[in-house]
């Protein structure tokens, strides 16, 4: 029956909508579609005596009326609970547009890329690491005849340089070597023997293989040699306390090295634990004569000659060892570099502790302070140090670095 009254009711009111000269169609007419609602304007504008409505809003408000007297039961809301709803959106006034995207059904065919010719460069891996420094430093002392105090003037120069020769196939294996060499003269007018006389004399070659185990500990093979330029002399001692090869020493040790790295790398270098080693000492000479001796004389004056027994050459000592060589920059301009080595044959012990401080003034002049505890039960006791001995000095002069 509904759909009946609305059919007809629709068919009058577009008939009567298609009549209007501008063809266009009241808004109105929705009414007749959406669900039934009573609309109080309705029976007012069925009353009025004088209606301002066109003929399409008088169909449809009579279309909406016979619906209300015939079938009241098929209205569903009353236009007072349209307004309590409220309505849609009243803030949107443009059209709202969808974007569409179009769709690629099929992928475009690549194109065949143009071949240009290149050249490829390719660069030998630089397995090998070359660095050293150097330096020539002076130190001078000058004290008058009738000095209150005494004392005595004296001139020394000392110099230095080390290289080293590293290597590195970024796996497994690397092979460490550093030469040392150090000498230095000293003049003194209380000495009435010696125009000259070294006070720093050494000659050490350091090598060590390592097979990597961790990130830091590597299974490692030492070597370490060293000996002297010129004679060991003392002031108004016409002996001669060492000379090149007098001695010389040849260290192997078997163990594991470890590689040092912290204080944001300031603090660097490696400590060597060997816990299998041996070492090998030798003297060239037979004997340290007199001056003007041919023969040799009373032993009892030298320190055990190096450990060795009178009128052999050689001594072999099994043991163990531990070697460090750290290097610490302090600050831009200060760096301790520090050597211990320690080797023990179960029988007699060496340690020997060098450090050295370096103050850089400029690229090209730096100052040292060298400190060298050394201990050694091997040689004579002294009454006041024992089997310690110590030597330290200051210097300044020229340094460079490559």
């Amino acid at each position: 029956m509904r759909k009946l009254i609305l059919s007809t009711a629709a068919l009058l009111a577009l008939s009567a909508s298609a009549a209007q000269p501008n063809d266009s169609v009241n808004g109105r007419l929705y009414r007749l579609f959406a669900p039934l609602t009573f609309y109080h304007q309705v029976s007012g504008n069925m009353l009025a005596l004088d209606s301002d409505n066109n003929e399409v809003d008088d169909a449809v408000d009579q279309a909406l009326m016979n619906v209300y007297l015939n079938r009241p039961d098929l209205v569903t809301a009353t236009e007072t609970q349209l307004d309590e709803s409220g309505t849609l959106r009243e803030d949107i006034d443009q059209p709202i547009a969808q974007k569409v995207e179009l769709v690629e059904y099929v992928a475009p065919q690549p194109e065949d890329p143009v071949v240009t010719p290149t050249d490829v460069e390719v660069t030998k891996p630089k397995f090998w690491t070359l660095k050293g420094d150097g330096y020539l430093q002076f130190m001078q002392n000058y004290v008058s005849d009738n000095w209150y105090k005494g004392g005595e003037s004296n001139y020394s120069a000392l110099g230095s340089l080390t290289f080293e020769a590293n290597y590195d196939n970024k796996g497994k294996w690397k092979w460490d070597n550093k030469l040392e060499a150090k000498l230095g003269f000293l003049t003194s007018r209380s000495d009435s023997l010696h125009k000259f006389k070294s006070n720093e004399d050494l000659l050490r070659l350091t090598s060590k293989v390592g097979l990597q185990a961790t990130k830091r500990w590597y299974y490692t093979l030492q070597v370490l040699a060293w000996t002297q330029f010129a004679r060991g002399l003392k002031s108004n001692d016409h002996r001669t306390y060492s000379d090149f090869f007098s001695p010389f020493n040849l260290n192997l040790g078997l163990g594991m090295d470890y590689k040092v790295e912290t204080f944001n790398k300031k603090l660097t270098g490696t400590v060597n634990l060997s816990p299998i080693a041996l070492n090998y000492r030798y003297v060239d000479r037979t004997w340290f004569p007199n001056q003007n001796s041919t023969e040799p004389t009373d032993y009892s004056w030298f320190p055990s000659r190096h450990g060795i027994d009178d009128g052999d050459h050689h001594k072999l000592d099994p043991g163990s060892q531990v070697t460090a060589d750290l290097t610490w920059k302090l600050t831009e301009t200060v760096t301790w570099k520090s050597r211990f080595w320690s080797f023990t044959s179960y029988k007699r012990a060496e340690i020997e502790w060098e450090n050295t401080f370096q103050l850089k003034v400029s690229k090209y002049i730096s100052a040292n302070i060298f400190l060298y505890p050394r201990f050694d039960d091997g040689n004579n006791r002294d009454d006041e140090l024992g089997y310690w001995q110590f030597k330290e000095y200051t210097s300044v002069g020229l340094s460079y670095t490559f």
